[in-house]
């Protein structure tokens, strides 16, 4: 790309946080369901990677311990997506993303529970930090919604499957060093054998994108939000310092949030704001944690 990658890495993670979260546009008026919805998106995306695999001479990996980590990868994805496309019809796109962004708690958790890593007593007020956050943002909504109560659970949980996910990356690679292309083929295909029953069962009536406008966007989905954002992540995440790393990152909620209060016309009070920047900040600062260890 350039003789000096690292010159354009801020703007290529920002662009990608920013089109990711646009995302959550299509899910809000594609008329299918949540698990639907998930399971075209890794579909697509799917048979991207595996195009992408041929085309560059990379092989599925020869260890079924990487293989079996990598497809519970996906299925940890799959349910990531389904719920917090859940929570996007539940409470709204910015509220949703945010909650998913607490996975980086359930990292911690993962870590202190499976790898040995001990938290440190600010990684533990900055839990705390992150739930004041939480319930700033819940009371005013639980007030006025009546679907609240399930948007941030689903948000929530999809967080930590979302944790579930990128840990059992971390183990294919232990496993054995797997190339980008058949990795990401391979998380597209757990996540499509784990969805294929849930959204057979829970949006049967919804399972089809109806109109030719629904298919072009099923197909922007999981190509330019599943392949095209998340490749401009990862591309630029080595590239820059663990601490603007942290913070460019945190674009991916507030350019949700700002979605939903410019583009959809949510109402969101003051005291959800301060509850969003106490929450962005916690998370900023486990972020930083997290990627230390």
């Amino acid at each position: 790309m350039s003789a000096n990658p690292e010159k354009y890495a801020a703007p290529l993670l920002i662009i990608g946080c920013v089109v990711f979260g646009l995302g959550s546009l299509i899910v809000k008026f594609v008329p299918i369901g949540s698990f639907a919805a998930a399971w075209w998106r890794l579909l697509v995306a799917g048979m991207v990677f595996w195009l992408l695999m041929r085309r560059f001479g990379q092989r599925l990996p020869q260890s079924r311990a990487a293989v079996c980590y990598a497809l519970l990868s996906g299925a940890a994805l799959g349910f990531d997506l389904a719920l917090w496309h859940e929570s996007i019809h539940a409470v709204g796109p910015g509220i949703s993303t945010l909650l998913n962004s607490l996975q980086i708690f359930f990292l911690s958790a993962i870590g202190f529970l499976f790898f040995g890593e001990k938290l440190s007593r600010l990684q533990t007020a900055n839990l705390f930090l992150a739930a004041a956050g939480v319930a700033m943002i819940a009371a005013p909504e639980f007030g006025r919604n009546s679907g609240a109560a399930w948007g941030f659970a689903a948000g929530i949980v999809s967080g930590a499957m979302l944790a579930l996910s990128m840990a059992a990356v971390r183990k294919t690679h232990q496993a054995e060093p797997v190339a980008l292309f058949p990795l990401m083929l391979l998380v597209s295909a757990g996540g499509i054998l784990a969805l294929t029953l849930p959204a057979l069962v829970f949006d049967a009536h919804r399972f089809y994108p109806a109109t030719l406008r629904d298919i072009f966007l099923i197909l922007v989905y999981g190509i330019v939000m599943q392949c095209f954002a998340w490749g401009l992540i990862a591309y630029a995440i080595p590239l820059l310092s663990l601490s603007l790393t942290g913070l460019l990152l945190l674009s991916e909620p507030v350019a949700a949030l700002a979605i939903d209060f410019l583009l959809l016309g949510k109402p969101i009070t003051a005291v959800q704001w301060c509850g969003a920047a106490l929450t962005l900040f916690s998370i900023y600062l486990g972020s930083l944690k997290s990627k230390a260890h």
